[in-house]
């Protein structure tokens, strides 16, 4: 399960913070820095995307461009499927920003926690298909 989904850039500024487990304000501010400083210091050539965190828990990873896609899950999940899903989540992203930036998410926040709710339902991987995650994306334009 999910705990949290992160998106920083390259100063930990927080560009997207999706919370599926109770935190109050104090956790959520010290988890973002503690979740930077972990991801930022890693070296993306000799070290996975993936390190354990705290209480049970992974944090799993990757960098695109200058931003860092951070997930939080339990430590008996499988990593390589939530790598997978960090990188549907951009895909779609990009097909539907056409070359999404840091911009893109900070503008159009409510269309990227729209993707996000798309690919990341109540804590759980909801849809693995790009295609129908952007059909009914494109619906939701069309309706508002």
């Amino acid at each position: 399960m999910l705990h949290f989904v992160l998106v920083q850039n390259q100063q930990g500024k927080a560009r997207l913070a999706k919370y599926y487990v109770r935190y109050d304000d104090a956790e959520k501010k010290q988890l973002l820095g503690e979740v930077y400083r972990i991801v930022a210091q890693r070296n993306q050539r000799s070290q996975s995307n993936f390190v354990e965190f705290r209480h049970g828990t992974k944090i799993v990873y990757q960098r695109y461009a200058g931003l860092y896609f951070s997930v939080c899950v339990d430590m008996h999940d499988n990593e390589l499927m939530y790598l997978e899903a960090i990188h549907l989540f951009v895909e779609i992203l990009n097909a539907y920003f056409t070359n999404v930036c840091e911009r893109d998410l900070v503008l159009h926040f409510y269309k990227v926690y729209a993707v996000l709710d798309e690919v990341f339902l109540a804590g759980v991987v909801a849809d693995t298909s790009a295609a129908q995650v952007l059909q009914r994306l494109e619906l939701l334009d069309r309706l508002g």
